[in-house]
């Protein structure tokens, strides 16, 4: 899939994370990634009668992405999806890392991203966002210490194309840089 977005200081890197999949440009691994999660009941978002749905990372797996600096103690996602469409509108990712180096003192980071997806339109048969908005809030606490850092982005996409040649299906790159690798 490629994007032509609207790009930030933050991002300077041309390959977009899988943090955009979940952003509802991909129904099908959507659908995938919340396969095995919770109903946890229903809500209304803005117009839309919701079903939600929560995804706790298993202690296997937090565990795997741990290493022996960095615990991952929690990580949720929860999805809200219409009950109209079916279609992933808003999306909360929560998690809690605790840091320690040697000879420091123990830190936490809590970062939370709420995310609300907007503008479905048909793409070759597949319900694609085209905009959307994220809240980010970092929090590092910690040995009576507590800083707060928060930061918003909002996207929107112009053009769409899919199974782009030699682009990984985790990514997606807007046309500029497809044009320069040509």
């Amino acid at each position: 899939m490629v994007s032509k977005r609207n790009r930030t200081h933050l991002d300077k890197d041309s390959a977009m994370p899988l943090r955009r999949v979940l952003q509802g440009l991909d129904p099908v691994t959507i659908a995938a990634v919340f396969c095995p999660a919770q109903h946890i009941g229903e809500k209304q978002v803005g117009d839309e009668e919701c079903f939600v749905l929560k995804l706790d990372t298993d202690p296997s797996t937090l565990s795997n992405r741990s290493d022996s600096t960095a615990e991952i103690i929690r990580h949720v996602m929860v999805g809200y999806f219409s009950q109209r469409s079916g279609l992933l509108i808003h999306l909360e990712d929560s998690q809690l890392t605790r840091i320690q180096y040697p000879g420091a003192e123990v830190m936490y980071w809590e970062t939370t991203i709420s995310s609300s997806i907007e503008d479905y339109r048909p793409v070759d048969g597949v319900m694609v966002a085209h905009s959307g908005r994220s809240i980010v809030n970092l929090v590092r606490f910690g040995y009576g210490l507590q800083v707060s850092t928060r930061m918003e982005e909002l996207w929107s996409i112009d053009d769409v194309v899919f199974n782009v040649p030699g682009l990984s299906s985790e990514c997606f790159l807007p046309p500029e840089d497809i044009q320069r690798q040509q």
